[in-house]
């Protein structure tokens, strides 16, 4: 009911995350994106414009004052009349024109003189940073009366106006309005024509091969359902033929899956049933070779390590069989007592397929006193033994008499930073290459002929479900040597907060 409900919440916060809000959408964001980097664009360009449009403005300014005053250079030595200044000024839009000629300076016109001049700008040389940043003072200035000058065109004299400086203020902030309203409708459309292109070619295939893979997850075993690739050579189009590959090919692994998980239940079926059957001819073996009968006494013993045999083998199917392993019920654990129950079960019940009760066998534990490890004590017995009994089984394959040979076994054990290692060391003839080639595989991993290799498959299983690792250590002599780490809590917390005894009736509720 679990897996249930996990699963319905799942699908439906997919389905939610498919309706997502327009502006949480890829295409969305990539809109917004868009308008905003072109609007960046747009401000970029309109900062270096204003300023170039102030210095176009006092330029005309010069020009036109400069227009006036060569129409009266020739009257030297005489004021003009106040209605001619009056119109010249009201031309130009100045308080005041001067001509400048070599040494000479001639006031050409001049009408209410300011009592100060707060700013003065000599056009005949301005730097780039320097027409932006005079730029930015006129829009925030307010009330500034100005003094600008330079050189007349086509000519050596130099044309000097004093004026207010609001009507230019008030020109940048008309021309700046304009460039706002016109870059945002040029970042509109340009957004537009980005986001239709973008949206067109990359968009819509990736929302495409999206919506096939949440079609292809509904029903993965339905070939209508795998996306078909269009015919372009880009990266999306790359990417949709790999997509149909891989749906085919998880397609095609499900079948088999399906189909090895059918025979894998009518294969349990038949060893559970061949089981019972094994189980009858085991006990009849066993009645048998107490029949005192040379013929008997010499072929009893190879028929019941045969039939011992065939039963060893369907237990190891019928355990690889199941479904899944169950989840590891953690428990503090006497690792040492854990190894002793399995030395005893093997020396007791050795496996009579390969056993020699005249080979004897050290089995050697090597772990500190008090060690506990941090484990399901049913599941690390079954690795261990799984692995001890793979030792004993190799050590007992030579059934020569020779004691000169060495066989042992050595299951050691230590806990270092929160990881406990173990290691099962063994002086066997060590693993032969198809084994390694094929180690922890069922039915190819066989460290013996006639062998399935589940006992490696099984034992590797279980140390993964505790979040360990088993592998195989290299030695310099003969041997095998496996090693086990597993993650080991601390035996004891540290608390560092102080202790409070609870009174006796709370003990007790």
């Amino acid at each position: 009911m679990m897996g249930s409900g996990e699963n319905d919440s799942q699908k439906n916060r997919l389905q939610t995350n498919g309706k997502k809000r327009p502006w949480h959408s890829l295409s969305g964001k990539l809109l917004l994106l868009t308008v905003l980097f072109v609007m960046i664009a747009e401000v970029l360009i309109f900062v270096p414009s204003v300023a170039n449009m102030r210095m176009r403005w006092l330029e005309d300014r010069l020009r036109t004052a400069a227009a006036a005053s060569l129409v009266v250079e020739g009257w030297e030595n005489m004021e003009l009349p106040r209605p001619i200044q009056d119109d010249a000024l009201m031309a130009t839009g100045t308080k005041s024109i001067a001509l400048k000629t070599g040494n000479m300076s001639r006031l050409i016109a001049t009408s209410d003189m300011p009592p100060r001049v707060d700013q003065q700008y000599d056009l005949s040389s301005v730097s780039p940073f320097a027409a932006i940043r005079d730029a930015f003072v006129a829009l925030f200035s307010d009330d500034r009366v100005i003094r600008v000058y330079g050189p007349v065109e086509g000519s050596t004299m130099m044309i000097d106006v004093v004026m207010e400086e609001d009507p230019l203020r008030n020109a940048m902030l008309i021309y700046g309005r304009n460039v706002f309203f016109l870059s945002v409708l040029i970042s509109l459309f340009t957004a537009g024509l980005v986001f239709v292109a973008i949206n067109t070619m990359m968009i819509s295939p990736i929302r495409r091969m999206t919506a096939s893979m949440q079609v292809f997850s509904r029903e993965p075993d339905d070939p209508s359902r795998i996306i078909h690739p269009r015919d372009v050579q880009d990266e999306i189009g790359i990417a949709e033929r790999h997509l149909e590959a891989m749906q085919k090919e998880l397609q095609g692994t499900l079948k088999k899956q399906q189909h090895l998980a059918n025979l894998g239940l009518a294969v349990s079926k038949i060893n559970h049933d061949m089981r019972n059957i094994l189980a009858s001819a085991q006990l009849m073996s066993d009645r048998l070779s107490m029949v005192d009968d040379p013929v008997v006494k010499r072929f009893a013993p190879k028929l019941i390590r045969t039939v011992d045999r065939a039963v060893d083998y369907t237990r190891e199917v019928l355990d690889y069989g199941r479904a899944s392993e169950a989840e590891p019920n953690r428990r503090r654990v006497d690792f040492a007592a854990l190894v002793e129950d399995v030395r005893d079960m093997l020396i007791v019940d050795a496996d009579p397929d390969h056993a020699n009760e005249n080979v004897p066998i050290d089995f050697i534990i090597d772990v500190p006193e008090g060690l506990e490890l941090d484990a399901d004590s049913e599941q690390l017995f079954r690795a261990i033994h799984n692995l001890c009994r793979n030792a004993i089984q190799a050590l007992t394959a030579d059934a020569s008499d020779d004691l000169a040979i060495v066989r042992r076994i050595t299951v050691s054990a230590r806990v270092e930073n929160g990881m406990a290692t173990i290691d099962i060391d063994d002086t066997g003839p060590g693993m032969p290459p198809k084994a390694l080639e094929n180690l922890f595989r069922a039915f190819h991993g066989s460290t013996r002929s006639g062998g399935t290799g589940l006992g490696l498959a099984i034992a590797n299983e279980l140390v993964r479900a505790h979040g360990g690792t088993i592998g195989l250590v290299d030695k310099s002599g003969s041997g095998t040597h496996f090693r086990i780490t597993l993650p080991n809590q601390p035996e004891q917390q540290e608390c560092h907060q102080p202790l409070v005894p609870l009174p006796i009736k709370e003990i007790g509720e």
